[in-house]
């Protein structure tokens, strides 16, 4: 598996070391693993729905009580301005509110309609198991929030396994487990090392595994969890298409097309990377598109780190010489990167099948619907997808034709607590939010009564 740094918060805008957390030992890993054995034995067994959910709806309310405490916690880790901070904090928080509110009615038994014979069948879901949790670090709270919400009300115990450079959101989130009430073992932090995931996601005490990560992770770990027989879901990359075939207000286009690329810093899987524009809409788009995201760099904050960072520039001047062309304005060394515009990318440029992660956008022109289903579909993730058109049956036969586990038309960022979250191709499998979001690791047991 990839290697780890040492678990620590660094802030991205000075470089400096803020604290340093100690990484897991043997005796620790084997603590977590006991304690999480133990709840599943004990409260997820013996509690209903409806309590674990009370809980959970505990969770919200810390998150929503201590908003500003934990918004600083990650401006402070990742670099987020505190603005969208914040709005993480209440999104996560509407995610647990969510899931109290609806899993009693997600989870109920299912009757089966037979089609001879006397009795019944109904399907009970019930406890997957314990589960591994490996976290990224872009969303620190949202990414915990939409994986542990709906799996501790199931009944699965969770080890969490925070990104290296988030342990003290990490930390923070643990203390709400607690503060919520759930026992101990039921949610554990850890700060663990690659080597020691390798060793839970083979322990036969662990169920399942969902990771949200890198292409290079998320192969890592599902090749571990093969060997072991265990499932897994994955939320990898993605390389999102922004299509723009048609509108009446192309100012209201551009701007929805910023917020797409450009929020969270541009450091959001599911953001529009490629812009896909119509013939007769490109050369005005790529003016005004273009002078938004050159004046977006007065107010961009640094990438999660100097890494990030130094990895997105060497993408974007790799792209230059291979023929593309940059126009680019802003602070560009440390964690902070120049927000740019790529056109000329061509399909033999390595960026054109690549994940700009950061605030870098590519354009393309197209000549027709055709061509532009084409050129979204060309690539090798399959996350999200955008497709802006005021023909609404031009709309309907387009969302039909792209390959992505995500289409919006007409908008961006309307994420929400009740859609389903996941991807095709190399952006993983599995959903995670919604009602597919709870039904991932949950024994689906089918019960059939003669009489």
């Amino acid at each position: 598996m990839p290697q780890n740094s040492e678990y620590a918060v660094v802030d991205p805008a000075t470089g400096a070391v803020v604290q340093t957390y100690p990484t897991a030992t043997a005796a620790d890993v084997e603590a977590a693993l006991a304690a999480a054995a133990a709840a599943q034995q004990g409260w997820a067994r013996t509690t209903t729905v409806a309590e674990r959910a009370e809980a959970i709806r505990r969770v919200a309310a810390l998150h929503t009580e201590r908003r500003e405490q934990l918004a600083t916690i990650i401006v402070r880790e990742m670099g987020k301005p505190l603005e969208d901070a914040l709005g993480e904090v209440d999104f996560s928080a509407a995610i647990y509110e969510f899931y109290a509110d609806h899993a009693e009615k997600f989870l109920a038994d299912e009757p089966v309609d037979l089609l001879e014979g006397e009795g019944s069948a109904v399907i009970r879901r019930s406890p997957y198991g314990i589960l591994l949790g490996i976290m990224p670090w872009n969303f620190p709270y949202y990414q915990v929030a939409r994986f542990a919400g709906p799996n501790l009300i199931v009944g699965n115990a969770i080890i969490l396994k925070h990104a290296p450079q988030c342990p003290e959101s990490a930390a923070a989130i643990e203390q709400i487990m607690h503060d919520a009430g759930l026992p101990e073992g039921a949610y554990v932090n850890i700060y663990a090392t690659n080597d020691q995931v390798a060793q839970m996601i083979a322990d036969p005490r662990v169920a399942g595994v969902s990771l949200t990560g890198s292409e290079r992770a998320g192969a890592a770990v599902a090749e571990i969890a093969g060997r072991n027989l265990k499932k897994v879901v994955l939320e990898l990359g993605g390389s999102d298409p922004f299509i723009l075939l048609g509108t009446s207000d192309l100012d209201a286009a551009v701007e929805s097309a910023l917020g797409a690329r450009l929020d969270n810093t541009g450091q959001s899987c599911n953001a529009a990377k490629r812009f896909i524009v119509a013939d007769d809409l490109y050369d005005e788009f790529v003016e005004k598109f273009t002078a938004g995201v050159l004046a977006a760099a007065a107010d961009i904050t640094p990438l999660s780190s100097q890494r990030a960072a130094d990895t997105l520039r060497a993408q974007v001047a790799r792209a230059v010489e291979q023929g593309a062309t940059l126009a680019s304005e802003g602070r560009d060394e440390g964690a902070y990167v120049a927000t740019g515009v790529l056109t000329d990318v061509t399909p033999d440029n390595d960026v054109y099948h690549e994940e700009l992660f950061g605030p870098v956008a590519m354009v393309f022109r197209v000549s027709s619907e055709d061509e532009a289903v084409r050129m979204a579909n060309d690539t090798p993730f399959g996350l999200g997808s955008y497709v802006f058109t005021d023909d609404p049956e031009q709309a309907s036969r387009v969302a039909d034709r792209i390959e992505a586990g995500m289409v919006f038309v007409n908008g961006v960022l309307l994420d929400g607590a009740e859609l389903p979250f996941g991807g095709i191709k190399r952006s993983g499998f599995g959903r995670e939010l919604g009602r597919y979001g709870i039904e991932e690791f949950v024994n689906k047991k089918m019960i059939r009564v003669l009489r």
